[in-house]
Protein backbone atom coordinates (compact mmCIF):
# COMPACT_ATOMS: atom_id res chain seq x y z
CA UNK A 1 0.00 0.00 0.00
CA UNK A 2 1.34 3.41 -0.97
CA UNK A 3 1.70 5.86 1.92
CA UNK A 4 0.19 9.30 1.34
CA UNK A 5 2.72 11.82 2.68
CA UNK A 6 2.72 15.55 3.41
CA UNK A 7 6.11 17.25 3.91
CA UNK A 8 5.91 20.15 6.36
CA UNK A 9 8.65 22.79 6.38
CA UNK A 10 8.84 26.51 5.62
CA UNK A 11 11.59 26.30 2.98
CA UNK A 12 10.76 25.21 -0.54
CA UNK A 13 14.29 23.96 -1.20
CA UNK A 14 14.00 21.67 1.85
CA UNK A 15 10.66 20.27 0.67
CA UNK A 16 12.06 19.74 -2.83
CA UNK A 17 15.13 18.06 -1.38
CA UNK A 18 13.06 15.57 0.59
CA UNK A 19 10.87 14.90 -2.44
CA UNK A 20 13.97 14.27 -4.55
CA UNK A 21 15.33 11.98 -1.84
CA UNK A 22 12.16 9.88 -2.02
CA UNK A 23 11.65 9.96 -5.80
CA UNK A 24 12.93 6.41 -6.32
CA UNK A 25 10.27 5.09 -3.94
CA UNK A 26 7.14 6.47 -5.62
CA UNK A 27 5.63 2.98 -5.60
CA UNK A 28 5.74 3.11 -1.78
CA UNK A 29 5.49 6.83 -0.96
CA UNK A 30 3.10 9.28 -2.64
CA UNK A 31 3.98 12.88 -1.81
CA UNK A 32 0.57 14.54 -1.72
CA UNK A 33 1.69 18.05 -0.81
CA UNK A 34 4.44 20.19 0.63
CA UNK A 35 3.40 22.81 3.16
CA UNK A 36 5.44 26.00 3.52
CA UNK A 37 4.18 28.16 6.37
CA UNK A 38 0.85 26.38 5.97
CA UNK A 39 -1.05 23.42 7.35
CA UNK A 40 -1.78 20.29 5.29
CA UNK A 41 -5.08 20.59 3.46
CA UNK A 42 -5.29 17.00 2.22
CA UNK A 43 -5.99 13.73 3.98
CA UNK A 44 -2.64 11.99 4.42
CA UNK A 45 -1.34 8.92 6.17
CA UNK A 46 1.74 10.71 7.52
CA UNK A 47 2.79 14.33 7.97
CA UNK A 48 6.59 14.49 7.97
CA UNK A 49 7.67 17.57 9.94
CA UNK A 50 11.20 18.63 8.98
CA UNK A 51 12.79 20.59 11.82
CA UNK A 52 15.07 22.69 9.57
CA UNK A 53 14.94 26.30 10.89
CA UNK A 54 11.71 25.50 12.73
CA UNK A 55 11.16 26.29 16.38
CA UNK A 56 11.00 22.91 18.07
CA UNK A 57 9.37 24.72 20.97
CA UNK A 58 6.46 25.73 18.76
CA UNK A 59 4.47 22.96 20.35
CA UNK A 60 1.24 24.51 19.13
CA UNK A 61 2.10 23.93 15.48
CA UNK A 62 3.15 20.32 16.01
CA UNK A 63 0.16 19.71 18.27
CA UNK A 64 -2.13 20.99 15.51
CA UNK A 65 -0.68 18.39 13.16
CA UNK A 66 -1.20 15.69 15.77
CA UNK A 67 -4.82 16.69 16.42
CA UNK A 68 -5.88 17.01 12.76
CA UNK A 69 -8.18 14.05 11.95
CA UNK A 70 -7.08 14.21 8.30
CA UNK A 71 -3.53 13.30 9.33
CA UNK A 72 -3.00 9.70 10.29
CA UNK A 73 0.36 10.04 12.01
CA UNK A 74 2.99 12.73 12.61
CA UNK A 75 6.68 11.92 12.20
CA UNK A 76 9.38 14.42 13.16
CA UNK A 77 12.44 14.45 10.90
CA UNK A 78 15.29 15.68 13.06
CA UNK A 79 19.05 15.56 13.43
CA UNK A 80 19.94 12.54 15.50
CA UNK A 81 19.02 10.47 18.50
CA UNK A 82 21.12 12.74 20.71
CA UNK A 83 19.53 15.97 19.49
CA UNK A 84 18.68 17.86 22.71
CA UNK A 85 15.47 19.08 21.13
CA UNK A 86 14.09 15.55 20.96
CA UNK A 87 13.97 15.17 24.73
CA UNK A 88 13.31 18.84 25.48
CA UNK A 89 10.17 19.46 23.49
CA UNK A 90 8.22 16.28 22.94
CA UNK A 91 4.60 16.71 21.97
CA UNK A 92 2.12 13.99 22.98
CA UNK A 93 0.83 12.06 20.01
CA UNK A 94 3.90 12.18 17.78
CA UNK A 95 4.29 8.71 16.30
CA UNK A 96 8.06 8.71 15.76
CA UNK A 97 11.25 10.71 15.43
CA UNK A 98 13.56 9.80 12.54
CA UNK A 99 17.14 10.89 11.95
CA UNK A 100 18.27 13.08 9.05
CA UNK A 101 21.33 10.85 8.82
CA UNK A 102 19.28 7.91 7.55
CA UNK A 103 19.72 6.89 3.94
CA UNK A 104 16.61 7.23 1.76
CA UNK A 105 15.82 3.51 1.86
CA UNK A 106 16.01 3.51 5.66
CA UNK A 107 13.75 6.56 5.88
CA UNK A 108 11.14 4.89 3.68
CA UNK A 109 11.39 1.74 5.79
CA UNK A 110 10.88 3.78 8.98
CA UNK A 111 7.82 5.52 7.52
CA UNK A 112 6.33 2.18 6.53
CA UNK A 113 6.90 0.80 10.00
CA UNK A 114 5.18 3.82 11.54
CA UNK A 115 2.29 3.49 9.10
CA UNK A 116 1.95 -0.17 10.12
CA UNK A 117 1.53 0.85 13.74
CA UNK A 118 5.05 0.30 15.01
CA UNK A 119 6.95 2.85 17.09
CA UNK A 120 10.50 2.46 15.83
CA UNK A 121 13.36 3.73 17.92
CA UNK A 122 15.26 6.62 16.44
CA UNK A 123 18.17 4.67 14.99
CA UNK A 124 21.19 6.92 14.63
CA UNK A 125 23.83 5.74 12.15
CA UNK A 126 26.44 8.05 13.66
CA UNK A 127 27.53 11.63 13.98
CA UNK A 128 28.37 12.19 10.34
CA UNK A 129 26.80 14.82 8.11
CA UNK A 130 23.32 14.73 6.61
CA UNK A 131 23.76 12.65 3.48
CA UNK A 132 20.55 13.43 1.60
CA UNK A 133 17.97 16.16 1.20
CA UNK A 134 18.74 19.79 0.49
CA UNK A 135 18.94 23.18 2.20
CA UNK A 136 19.57 26.82 1.28
CA UNK A 137 23.21 27.60 0.53
CA UNK A 138 24.31 24.03 -0.04
CA UNK A 139 25.81 25.10 -3.36
CA UNK A 140 27.88 27.68 -1.43
CA UNK A 141 29.39 24.91 0.69
CA UNK A 142 27.26 25.47 3.79
CA UNK A 143 26.51 22.43 5.91
CA UNK A 144 22.91 21.77 6.91
CA UNK A 145 23.52 23.10 10.42
CA UNK A 146 25.32 26.23 9.17
CA UNK A 147 22.44 26.83 6.78
CA UNK A 148 19.87 26.42 9.53
CA UNK A 149 21.64 28.92 11.79
CA UNK A 150 22.03 31.40 8.91
CA UNK A 151 18.33 30.98 8.05
CA UNK A 152 17.38 31.91 11.61
CA UNK A 153 19.75 34.90 11.55
CA UNK A 154 18.10 36.04 8.30
CA UNK A 155 14.73 35.87 10.08
CA UNK A 156 16.08 38.23 12.77
CA UNK A 157 16.78 35.72 15.53
CA UNK A 158 19.39 36.64 18.15
CA UNK A 159 21.98 34.09 19.24
CA UNK A 160 19.92 33.37 22.35
CA UNK A 161 16.82 32.92 20.19
CA UNK A 162 18.72 30.41 18.06
CA UNK A 163 19.78 28.53 21.18
CA UNK A 164 16.13 28.35 22.27
CA UNK A 165 15.04 27.17 18.81
CA UNK A 166 17.72 24.60 18.06
CA UNK A 167 18.57 23.57 21.64
CA UNK A 168 22.26 23.77 20.70
CA UNK A 169 24.80 25.36 23.03
CA UNK A 170 25.76 28.99 22.58
CA UNK A 171 29.32 27.89 21.78
CA UNK A 172 28.05 25.61 19.01
CA UNK A 173 25.91 28.43 17.60
CA UNK A 174 28.89 30.81 17.57
CA UNK A 175 31.03 28.18 15.85
CA UNK A 176 28.41 27.65 13.11
CA UNK A 177 28.11 31.41 12.65
CA UNK A 178 31.86 31.86 12.26
CA UNK A 179 32.20 29.05 9.74
CA UNK A 180 29.12 30.18 7.78
CA UNK A 181 30.37 33.76 7.62
CA UNK A 182 33.73 32.58 6.25
CA UNK A 183 32.03 30.57 3.53
CA UNK A 184 29.73 33.37 2.36
CA UNK A 185 32.36 36.08 2.72
CA UNK A 186 30.79 38.37 5.32
CA UNK A 187 32.06 39.68 8.64
CA UNK A 188 28.96 41.14 10.30
CA UNK A 189 25.39 40.15 11.13
CA UNK A 190 23.76 42.90 9.00
CA UNK A 191 25.74 41.75 5.96
CA UNK A 192 24.85 38.13 6.71
CA UNK A 193 21.15 39.08 6.81
CA UNK A 194 21.39 40.90 3.48
CA UNK A 195 23.22 37.92 1.98
CA UNK A 196 20.56 35.57 3.33
CA UNK A 197 17.74 37.66 1.89
CA UNK A 198 19.45 37.67 -1.51
CA UNK A 199 20.08 33.91 -1.47
CA UNK A 200 16.74 32.41 -0.44
CA UNK A 201 17.15 32.14 3.32
CA UNK A 202 13.75 33.60 4.20
CA UNK A 203 10.80 31.23 4.74
CA UNK A 204 8.48 30.59 1.82
CA UNK A 205 4.71 30.95 1.96
CA UNK A 206 2.80 28.48 -0.18
CA UNK A 207 1.32 25.02 -0.50
CA UNK A 208 2.72 22.75 -3.18
CA UNK A 209 0.59 19.89 -4.44
CA UNK A 210 2.29 16.63 -5.26
CA UNK A 211 2.63 17.21 -9.01
CA UNK A 212 4.15 20.65 -8.33
CA UNK A 213 7.05 19.25 -6.31
CA UNK A 214 9.98 18.34 -8.55
CA UNK A 215 11.19 14.80 -8.14
CA UNK A 216 14.65 15.47 -9.51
Amino acid sequence: MTIRLAIVNDYEVVVHGLASMLRSYSDRIEIVEGDLNSHPASSVDIALFDTFAQSFRDRQRIARLVSDPRIGKVVVYTWSADDPAVSAARVPGISAYVSKRLAAADLVDALERVHAGETPSMDDPGRGPVVTGDWPGREEGLTARESEVLSLITQGYSNNDIVETTMLSINSIKSYIRSAYRKIGVTSRPRAILWGIDHGFQPDHSRLLGDEIPGD
